[in-house]
Order: C-alpha cells, then structure tokens, then sequence
C-alpha cells in the first residue's frame, strides 16, 4: 500500500504531464482549478486517474470542489477511499 507521499507525488507528476504547467508551479497545497492549472476536462482525468492509479471508485456524492482543490486534498480523498489494513495482532 502506497504512503501518503508516494500518493501525492503520483497525483502531482500526472497534473505536471497533462496541464503542461513547470513543476515549480505546483505545491501540495496548490488551489489546481482557482489558479487555471486544471479545468474542468482536467476533472474528469483525475477523476479517472485515481480510479484507475489506485482502484478505487469515486461516486457522485464524492465530486465535492473540497476533495479536488489541491494534491493534498485529492490524497486525503484517495487515503480514505482506500482499504484500511486490517489489524493482524492478536
């Protein structure tokens, strides 16, 4: 299972491929769509990267603006979708 920084770096190199924008543009914290690095085809693609990246299913009432207005928020949103590991002490 991927860490939480390996999440946020995977989010953010796929931003950096497909909005073309330099890397030093692009913070964790970055606002993607307040500041015109995303639109709304941009959506739709990460919608379909993280389904696809980290099998997980986003539904309708997952499409919130506060789940996908920077790569921290979109791995806290993929993190919580993701299956918890499950406890082996006994």
């Amino acid at each position: 299972m991927e860490n939480t920084l390996q999440i946020q770096e995977k989010i953010k190199q796929f931003i950096l491929k497909t909005s073309y924008v330099s890397s030093d543009q692009v913070n964790y914290d970055t606002l993607i769509f307040q500041q015109g690095i995303m639109d709304s085809m941009g959506f739709i693609s990460i919608i379909d990267f993280i389904e696809e990246s980290f099998s997980i299913t986003a539904a309708d009432n997952d499409l919130l603006e506060a789940n996908f207005e920077s790569i921290n928020a979109i791995a806290d949103f993929v993190s919580r979708k993701l299956p918890k590991a499950v406890n082996q002490t006994a």
